[in-house]
């Protein structure tokens, strides 16, 4: 997925609603990509909202997949910890 890209996905109203990439990853732990992205809303504290799907490739055409167990949420989390303790450090 291009990181330049935006894309549009389903809320759970049917709603369209356009969506950013942040990055992508592969896990060698669950063998699968995966895509964290925002919808620039923000949460309740004011923070951006953050979300993250599996990401395939069937050919030609792109799938967002919703992430189902706790085991690949536990590597989506350390990955967002990773970065944010990077970018503390880097001052970004």
């Amino acid at each position: 997925m291009n990181e330049k890209q935006k894309f549009v996905v389903l809320d759970e109203h049917g709603k369209e609603v356009v969506c950013e990439p942040l990055f992508t990853f592969e896990s060698e732990e669950t063998n699968k990509q995966y895509v964290v992205y925002t919808d620039n809303s923000k949460d309740k504290n004011g923070n951006i909202r953050v979300f993250a799907s599996i990401y395939k490739i069937n050919g030609d055409s792109q799938e967002l997949l919703p992430i189902k167990t706790e085991r690949e949420w536990k590597v989506i989390e350390t990955i967002l910890d990773t970065i944010q303790e990077e970018s503390k450090k880097t001052g970004e």
